[in-house]
């Protein structure tokens, strides 16, 4: 087997394209090639302004009016003036454009069962897949501002409770933890934000606000088909700003010495290291970081 990486590259490359029928004229048997099934795949996924389309298919104006043109010409969408700014234009699926979205979907679900089916280790191939993705998709991914109760921010502490049973010498209990209220979460008291790439939660981090003069950070995980990508950086970043918004001055957070991802992260980042702040049995590192406009002479607590 070869090691060149680009004809690894290129070879994948092929492999995708076939499999997925990108040189079919018609995509799936539907009769119109991949182009317009992905407009149409798009719009049917809840997405309306034209603009927020063009960005999420990478397609330029040109080509989303062909686009566009082809699909209304089989009368499968509506275009029409935004109801708030006339100029910002949207598309909507006709009843015939459900009926084929509804189609595509059974067909493409169809089509990932058959290759999941296929393969001898269908979760490995799935991990790849979502490496492949999140790393491709990374300037999309997306960093909302989420209830702790949601279920994709669920996912996420599900997952990040798992990673610390397996890390941890002792292993992890969470209901030995302390283990953040969800109403300490919430604005204006604090947050809760989660990565999205396409629809698949990539990681989180929390908010906790307090009475005690700071707020703690808490839940920082990214799923390992996202790390090396700088999304813990950008989730922390991301977190501190919405601090800062709440005029929060002095940030607090406890980790485990397993987690050396995170130590090393938060070292890089302008946090410094405090002594033991709370009775949690599973953190023996303790870090703070005052933000912008903190009085440097005030002590928390």
């Amino acid at each position: 087997m070869t090691t060149d990486p680009i004809v690894r590259i290129r070879r994948f490359q092929r492999a995708v394209t076939t499999e997925i029928g990108l040189l079919d004229a018609s995509f799936l048997g539907r009769g119109r090639p991949l182009g317009p099934a992905r407009v149409l795949n798009a719009i049917g996924g809840g997405r309306t302004e034209l603009s927020e389309i063009r960005a999420y298919l990478g397609l330029d104006s040109g080509l989303m009016s062909r686009l566009l043109r082809s699909l209304e010409a089989e009368n499968l969408i509506e275009v029409e003036p935004g109801p708030a700014d006339s100029r910002r234009r949207r598309v909507t699926l006709t009843a015939a454009g459900r009926k084929e979205y509804a189609a595509y979907e059974a067909l493409s679900n169809s089509k990932a069962a058959a290759i999941l089916a296929r393969h001898t280790a269908p979760d490995a191939l799935l991990a790849a897949m979502d490496l492949v993705a999140s790393a491709l998709g990374k300037d999309r991914t997306t960093f909302d501002v989420v209830d702790p109760r949601d279920p994709r921010a669920r996912s996420c502490m599900t997952a990040y409770y798992a990673e610390l049973a397996r890390r941890f010498a002792q292993g992890f209990d969470v209901s030995l933890s302390r283990d953040p209220d969800a109403q300490d979460m919430l604005p204006p008291r604090g947050a809760f934000v989660i990565a999205e790439s396409d629809g698949l939660p990539l990681g989180c981090v929390g908010l906790k606000g307090t009475d005690k003069g700071y707020a703690e950070i808490k839940r920082l995980w990214v799923s390992p088909a996202a790390r090396g990508l700088g999304l813990s950086r950008r989730l922390m970043a991301r977190v501190e700003e919405l601090a800062a918004q709440a005029e929060i001055k002095v940030l607090r957070l406890d980790t485990n010495s397993a987690l050396t991802e995170a130590v090393s992260l938060y070292r890089k980042t302008g946090w410094h290291e405090i002594a033991r702040f709370n009775d949690d049995p599973y953190p023996d590192l303790f870090f703070e970081k005052r933000l912008a406009g903190a009085d440097p002479t005030q002590r928390a607590g």
